[in-house]
């Protein structure tokens, strides 16, 4: 996008003013509390700013409001999300007209804050936005686990055949979101009329070392490699033709989170026809030889999911406990994926570090009273 400016879009921060127009009862309710944000910033805000302690370079302000933000569109009625990650003038927190939060000071509008419980550690707290993100796949309805019957027949299948492709930092934020889900409709089904289960969703990716952090997540674990006939393993853009038949249409929704273009060649051979294709990755580059021919002859659906709900991933990480909740979701041990912690004043060694391929968090801390 161009972006030019204090770049970090995750966060954990402590409120420690508000504007002078806000009402006492509403500073009494976010004044020194500790928080984590959207990372959206629409035009409902009226005025909007980021800024360092020290420059007010990178403010932007706005006076109008879209047609989206006041639902004049009648979007919100048949999404509430709408506004929340569409608004056409939009900026976006160290990626879009907006400087982010490697800084010891930023601004942000009341709405965009979410209050951090009081037990969860700031190093837990900071992973609510990428949380988020998987957790929007099932805020938007497009993956189903559950048990399915109607008035006239029982169903003996059960819900989707999952594949989420990718063990980087977010296909892993997916796999433990959706392995999760997995396991809390099914021990809520598991009675039911002996209805058989789908097999959990498939992480596949390339380091075993990787795949074991979801072990115990509810997801089963698959090397990308054995998704290619054997003497095609090494082929990066490797077409539908050479992908074994073992996996090969055996997906109703593929969810893409590789990072890579060519992941999204991969995705639609595993897709069955009239199946989901998830698109999470944002590459810029083009995909080497791409053809849409699959998704117009199969009939996919392609949907593209961003931002989620930071809530529902505070939620999930307070309930953190050692043993499964009453939803049959095990606790998530997010703490796992924090490769190294620096202070604000080593932001170029943390930055370096970030650019491993072995690396997958770096934590940045801003204050002494971390």
């Amino acid at each position: 996008m161009g972006f030019t400016g204090i770049l970090g879009h995750e966060f954990v921060g402590r409120v420690v003013a508000l504007h002078e127009h806000v009402d006492g009862d509403v500073k009494n309710m976010w004044l020194g509390k500790r928080v984590c944000g959207d990372i959206n910033l629409g035009c409902c805000n009226n005025s909007v700013a980021s800024s360092t302690s020290s420059s007010s370079a990178g403010t932007s302000f706005t006076t109008s409001v879209c047609g989206v933000c006041t639902d004049s569109l009648g979007y919100n009625r048949n999404n509430p999300k709408m506004s929340r990650n569409h608004c056409p003038n939009r900026t976006v927190l160290g990626i879009l007209n907006q400087n982010g939060t490697f800084c010891e000071y930023m601004l942000l509008p009341i709405r965009n804050l979410h209050i951090v419980p009081s037990q969860m550690k700031n190093e837990v707290a900071v992973f609510a936005e990428p949380l988020a993100a998987a957790c929007r796949i099932v805020e938007q309805g497009l993956v189903n686990f559950r048990y399915q019957d109607n008035d006239k027949a029982k169903v003996t299948r059960g819900g989707d055949r999952v594949a989420i492709l990718g063990d980087g930092k977010l296909g892993l934020c997916v796999a433990e979101i959706l392995g999760r889900e997995y396991l809390r409709c099914w021990k809520k089904h598991s009675n039911n009329d002996g209805a058989a289960s789908p097999p959990p969703p498939t992480l596949f990716g390339k380091h075993n070392h990787k795949l074991k952090l979801v072990e115990d997540s509810g997801v089963q674990t698959q090397l990308v490699s054995t998704c290619y006939m054997d003497d095609d393993k090494s082929n990066s853009s490797t077409s539908q033709q050479q992908v074994s038949p073992t996996v090969q249409n055996k997906f109703d929704v593929v969810i893409d989170a590789t990072g890579n273009p060519n992941g999204l060649n991969l995705a639609m051979s595993l897709c069955r026809p009239m199946g989901k294709l998830v698109q999470k990755s944002t590459c810029a580059a083009g995909v080497q030889g791409f053809h849409s021919a699959p998704i117009v002859i199969d009939e996919l659906m392609v949907v593209g999911s961003r931002c989620g709900p930071i809530d529902v991933a505070l939620d999930i990480m307070n309930k953190n406990g050692s043993t499964d909740d009453d939803d049959g979701m095990p606790p998530l041990d997010i703490e796992k994926y924090i490769t190294k912690t620096f202070p604000l004043s080593q932001v170029r060694e943390a930055l370096e570090c970030a650019a491993l391929k072995s690396t997958l968090k770096v934590q940045l801390v801003m204050t002494d009273d971390h």
